[in-house]
């Protein structure tokens, strides 16, 4: 059964995923980006080949999400695994995103807009507006790669409210609380674990610090300047690859934001902004 790491980018969720991957797939609670890439990510087009979906259209895909899943779950026996995805929790009459038969949970990982906008920006190589022009596009997609296909993102407050309707299936963690709260942020996401049934004696509190420790930003940022970090996007200009680690939790909207920009942001996602305590 899987689990999802679900998040709007550049929300936080590879952050979560280091620490997880670490804890999951390491023997010592070290961090590398080899345990990171245990968590796969969905929708990978390995994983439509392998169902035997027409991979050159789209509309094929999209139908056969579940399908996909299904398989996943029968090579894997059932068992639990951690999927990354950035796609919304669409529903229509002719494909749906999952659905209780392949999903056990989600947790979804929510970031201040007013930061995710910046950091869009640098990642994508936009402008601040360009790149709130597409958190407001409620059919904005993430383009097919080599790897992965088309993702449908929509809008920022219409992915976040498309998770929050599996309800108690998922839980909600805010960027802001694994960098300033961790550990009692990882304790609640460990409670949702136990609450999905796995066993509570196989949790090892000294490898959680370690994994902790060894995914603090400025390590991370340190050991991307010695590992190819193969997420991070090149750059158009220089054809190099631009740091994925970039400012982190120094990526203050108060300080580098455009004023214009932060009240359009705060007009757009008013309702959800002050639902999750970021506007009063």
């Amino acid at each position: 059964m899987i689990i999802w790491l679900a998040s709007y980018p550049k929300s936080g969720n590879t952050l979560l995923r280091s620490i997880l991957a670490t804890y999951f797939f390491s023997d010592d609670g070290i961090f590398s980006f080899d345990h990171l890439y245990k968590i796969g990510q969905f929708p990978s087009i390995d994983f439509f080949k392998k169902a035997g979906v027409d991979i050159s259209k789209r509309e094929e895909i999209f139908k056969n999400y579940i399908l996909a899943q299904k398989q996943l779950n029968q090579e894997n026996n059932n068992k639990l695994k951690f999927f990354k995805t950035h796609s919304c929790f669409f529903s229509n009459e002719n494909s749906s995103f999952s659905n209780l038969e392949n999903t056990l949970g989600a947790i979804y990982i929510v970031r201040d807009p007013r930061n995710v906008v910046t950091s869009m920006a640098h990642h994508y190589q936009l402008t601040e507006k360009e790149a709130l022009k597409r958190m407001n596009d409620k059919n904005s997609f993430i383009a097919k790669t080599e790897t992965h296909a088309d993702i449908f993102l929509s809008s920022w407050n219409l992915n976040y409210q498309s998770w929050k309707k599996l309800k108690d299936k998922v839980l909600l963690i805010k960027y802001e609380d694994l960098i300033s709260q961790k550990k009692a942020t990882l304790k609640k996401i460990f409670e949702y674990f136990i609450k999905l049934g796995m066993k509570e004696s196989s949790f090892d509190n000294i490898k959680l610090e370690k994994a902790i420790e060894t995914t603090e930003f400025e390590k991370m940022k340190k050991l991307e300047k010695n590992v190819e970090f193969t997420e991070a996007v090149v750059d158009k200009k220089t054809g190099r690859r631009k740091p994925f680690f970039n400012l982190g939790p120094k990526n203050q909207w108060e300080k580098i934001l455009d004023r214009e920009v932060k009240e359009s942001i705060e007009k757009d996602f008013k309702n959800e902004m002050q639902e999750l305590g970021y506007l009063l």
